[in-house]
């Protein structure tokens, strides 16, 4: 617990047991304290107290075996004080070397903490991002067309309404089910004696449900169609994926369709392709034509965001490739290949970057 008043109790003791020729003790407890300063005492002041510990020594060995109580010639005496600077040094040096590796392995774990906690605010900005930049550019499309229309054509008004509360209720459903998993809900605690009453979005059980994956493929492409997008899906799976990468190929697929909303017109034509071999490995797609009318206003106001960024360290994840770009004739296209997951179920660290 004190360090240095300890190391000078004992130094103290230790030297008058020598002067007054009570031991020949090479100064052993006082190494043990000496190793605890060096352990827990800040650098400069533990140096300070290993030299005085080596100078009150010396002085004390020399002036007691070969002045005071007289038990060989000068030549031992030194030899003797040499024995315990041999002693104590050892000691410190030990102490100072285990002290070196524990600030090590501290540095270490803040280190693989803060790694932990950057992954993680990345893994929630994409989930984020994913749920929320989708359906809101749905939102906004179809809201833009409303106020555009609402006068002329109040059936179609109402209809781009509609779209708009259904896609709302649906990005709410999906949020509340990315926020339950991200606090470890696994339901929503209700008061003892209290009846579950259903939220009639069917919010209450989205905390439950299952990770979305290839099976809502479909609704995800009737989104896109509410905004006014033709879109064709086709799927050709030869083997059952695991719930990570079928995630993952919804979420690619769901940004590309949000680019496509956010930047083609309507009438846009998009193509949506998943495949999977027997041994797992998946090559998804994503092209539009870019033949659709713009006449819509505000869709040509919407930014690109974080959606590359995000499907790119998605792909790195899985030690995939992934390509995005125009088309030589008109429009865009994503591509991305997943290659297959081990036999048992892990995934592979691969650190190389997408083209």
């Amino acid at each position: 617990l004190w360090p240095l008043p300890a190391l000078t109790v004992v130094l103290g003791a230790t030297a008058a047991a020598t002067l007054l020729d009570i031991t020949r003790d090479p100064y052993v407890s006082t190494a043990l304290t000496l190793y605890a300063v060096a352990l827990l005492v800040p650098p400069r002041r533990a140096v300070a107290a290993l030299a005085l510990t080596l100078a009150v020594s010396a002085a004390a060995v020399i002036s007691g075996e070969a002045v005071l109580t007289p038990s060989g010639p000068w030549p031992e005496a030194v030899g003797t004080a040499a024995l315990v600077w041999l002693v104590v040094g050892g000691a410190w040096g030990a102490g100072r070397a285990v002290r070196e590796r524990r600030a090590r392995a501290a540095r270490r774990e803040r280190r693989l903490a803060e790694e932990a906690l950057a992954e993680e605010r990345l893994r929630i900005a994409r989930e984020l991002h994913d749920i929320v930049s989708h359906s809101l550019s749905v939102i906004v499309v179809k809201a833009s067309v409303a106020n555009h229309v609402a006068e002329e054509r109040p059936e179609e008004a109402r209809d781009a309404i509609g779209a708009i509360e259904r896609t709302g209720r649906e990005a709410l459903t999906e949020m509340r089910r990315a926020l339950g998993v991200l606090r470890g809900d696994t339901a929503t605690p209700h008061p003892p004696g209290a009846d579950a009453v259903p939220h009639p979005s069917g919010a209450g059980s989205a905390q439950m449900a299952p990770p979305p994956g290839l099976d809502d493929l479909p609704s995800l492409v009737r989104r896109a169609e509410r905004a006014g997008i033709r879109v064709r899906l086709r799927t050709r799976l030869a083997a059952d994926l695991p719930a990570g990468t079928a995630l993952t190929v919804y979420r690619i697929v769901q940004e590309g369709l949000t680019n496509v909303v956010k930047h083609g017109g309507d009438g846009t034509r998009c193509e949506v392709t998943v495949t999977a071999d027997s041994r797992g490995q998946v090559d998804i797609g994503v092209a539009d034509d870019g033949a659709g009318r713009t006449a819509v206003p505000g869709r040509g106001e919407l930014r690109g965001g974080h959606g590359l960024v995000g499907m790119r360290e998605r792909v790195m994840m899985y030690g995939g490739t992934l390509r995005a770009g125009p088309r030589p004739g008109g429009g865009f296209a994503v591509s991305a290949r997943l290659p297959a997951e081990p036999a048992h179920g892990t995934v592979p660290d691969r650190r190389e970057p997408t083209p």
